[in-house]
């Protein structure tokens, strides 16, 4: 058992060795069935166990078009098979009558249990199991699931369904099933062209199926297919039937409605081609929004970086004109601080004659006793005078130290620094620096 089921386990792809073995249980240890339903599930088809909640499908059954093929039971021959019948007739009418009555009144007593559908999976793979036991496992293959999935399976393939309802007490079961159902004419026949679902009224699912097709006898089998949109029953059979002559029939039923299940699928077919195109329509339209929106996107962010750039070149321009007008103001106030011009004649008084960078001179008397900051301020205060600027002396080249510094906090005087009475002095520009 569990070799068993763990080769199980490896053919349905479930990982608990629980799971594998409930999903067993509920296809009565059927391997096919198991592995059946669980691709089903892995390609998006509800499990047989596990059905949707939404409405079953509506069999279409009031078809004045449906093809009906009754077989009668054969009459009796000869003298002795009608005194046999004439015999037995009074004793079959009044035990079918009785048994009619019983069952009418057992009504008011005791409501028919196969009324109510509680499981109605395990009401089809429990008639499959109780066939098999009794007519062997070479038979057409049953659709492992409920009425009304077979009817969703068939209309979505766009298949023939046949139903078969079994009539477990009925005379002509027996002999039906193992003579003409088991058959490997049938079964290649059925296997091949259709979908097969089939069920004992014994059990509540097959009872309502049988009242939904109100069948007169058995063996009773009905042939279902989309016609006119509506899964529609096309073909009766009832009554012992034999092989070949049900293969006939069948096939009979299948010829003369094939120009709908054609249609059907034409229909469809432009259908599917019709969405696949509003489809692709849609996917174009959308393709085309994105550019668009795409398009849209660049445009406004161009916008937004011009407007950006514009923004910083005004405000690079404000910015240097509040720069221009704060030095002018600067050296305005400058100007205005500078102590006054020494006399000629002042005997501590120095003479500098300054070199400008755009080659003009500027000349002014200091004294010796002031610092080299005025000559600085003197020269910041100038039109002329770059905004950033150093002082340099051309014998020996040197810089003069005119602002203050960490090291040197007060810068010196003329007089420390060595200048003389008359010197010229070099403007060098840093603006660059």
């Amino acid at each position: 058992m569990s070799y068993l089921l763990h080769c199980r386990r490896d053919l349905t792809g479930l990982e608990s060795m629980d799971q594998c073995r409930r999903t067993l249980e509920q296809h009565n240890w059927n391997i096919e069935a198991a592995v059946q339903d669980r691709l089903n599930e892995q390609e998006g088809v509800p499990s047989v166990f596990n059905p949707p909640p939404s409405r079953p499908l509506q069999v279409n059954t009031a078809d004045h078009r449906v093809y009906s093929y009754i077989v009668s039971r054969p009459q009796p021959r000869g003298l002795l098979g009608w005194s046999y019948y004439l015999i037995m007739l009074p004793f079959r009418f009044t035990y079918y009558t009785l048994l009619d009555i019983f069952r009418f009144a057992l009504r008011f007593i005791r409501p028919d249990p196969r009324g109510r559908v509680t499981d109605p999976v395990g009401d089809v793979v429990s008639f499959i199991h109780s066939f098999e036991e009794k007519y062997g496992r070479s038979h057409p293959v049953f659709y492992q699931g409920t009425y009304s999935q077979a009817l969703n399976d068939a209309k979505r393939e766009l298949r023939y369904l046949l139903v078969y309802l079994h009539g477990e007490d009925h005379q002509d079961t027996d002999d039906f099933c193992r003579n003409t159902l088991c058959t490997e004419e049938v079964l290649t026949f059925i296997n091949t062209r259709m979908l097969f679902w089939a069920c004992s009224t014994s059990r509540p699912e097959g009872y309502r199926v049988s009242q939904a097709l109100r069948e007169n006898t058995y063996p009773f089998l009905a042939m279902i297919m989309l016609k006119d949109r509506k899964m529609t029953v096309v073909g009766r059979l009832e009554g012992l039937i034999q092989p070949e002559d049900l293969v006939n029939q069948l096939t009979f039923i299948m010829e003369a409605n094939q120009t709908y299940l054609m249609s059907e699928r034409l229909e469809r077919e432009e259908r599917n081609q019709t969405q696949v195109l509003r489809q692709q329509q849609d996917e174009a339209y959308l393709a085309s929004l994105r550019a668009d929106q795409e398009k849209e996107r660049k445009r406004r962010e161009e916008q937004e970086q011009r407007r950006q750039e514009e923004e910083a070149a005004r405000q690079s321009v404000l910015a240097e004109e509040r720069r221009r007008r704060t030095l002018e103001e600067e050296k305005e106030r400058k100007s205005e601080c500078l102590p006054p011009e020494p006399a000629l004649d002042d005997p501590d008084s120095v003479k500098i004659v300054f070199k400008l960078p755009n080659d003009t001179r500027v000349e002014r008397r200091f004294l010796f006793s002031q610092s080299l900051t005025v000559i600085y301020d003197f020269l910041f205060s100038l039109r002329e005078t770059p905004e950033k600027f150093q002082i340099v002396t051309n014998f020996p080249r040197r810089v003069l130290p005119c602002l203050p510094t960490e090291e040197q906090p007060n810068p010196p005087t003329l007089k420390e620094a060595g200048l003389s009475r008359s010197e010229v002095l070099f403007v060098q520009d840093l603006t660059d620096d």
